[in-house]
């Protein structure tokens, strides 16, 4: 049976399996679920409750773990923006040194692996200069 999703989604799923096969076994790849679709009283407290724990706006999508490198990785749809906590969070995360990228493809998630100089089994397809 295939999955119902939504094209960020999807991409997500693509982009997981590819980093598994084309990084080091070693390699960390984590999604942390960030916030609740619950809508009412139940879900705001829920989400408060994850807030308590340490859940922070506008983290991004997926961190890569890799021989001493740290790559947080956004998932947009072709047309979709950073929303104001995703881009104070891109801010941070630049100015303490990590490495951030917004994704738009599988061939995205690649060339952004070799632009932060991560090791891989596969070659990224050659990349146009984002307009």
């Amino acid at each position: 049976m295939k999955r119902r999703g939504t094209p960020v989604s999807d991409l997500q799923r693509a982009v997981v399996q590819a980093l598994r096969f084309a990084l080091p076994r070693t390699a960390i790849i984590h999604h942390c679920a960030n916030e609740v679709t619950e809508a009412g009283p139940r879900g705001a407290r829920r989400q408060a409750m994850l807030v308590g724990m340490g859940v922070h706006a506008g983290f991004a999508d997926l961190v890569v773990l890799c021989e001493g490198r740290v790559l947080f990785l956004e998932l947009k749809s072709v047309k979709g923006r950073l929303s104001p906590a995703q881009v104070a969070f891109r801010d941070a995360v630049r100015a303490q040194g990590f490495g951030w990228a917004m994704v738009r493809s599988l061939d995205d998630a690649l060339g952004t692996l070799a632009d932060h100089g991560f090791t891989t089994r596969i070659a990224p397809a050659l990349r146009r200069p984002a307009p």
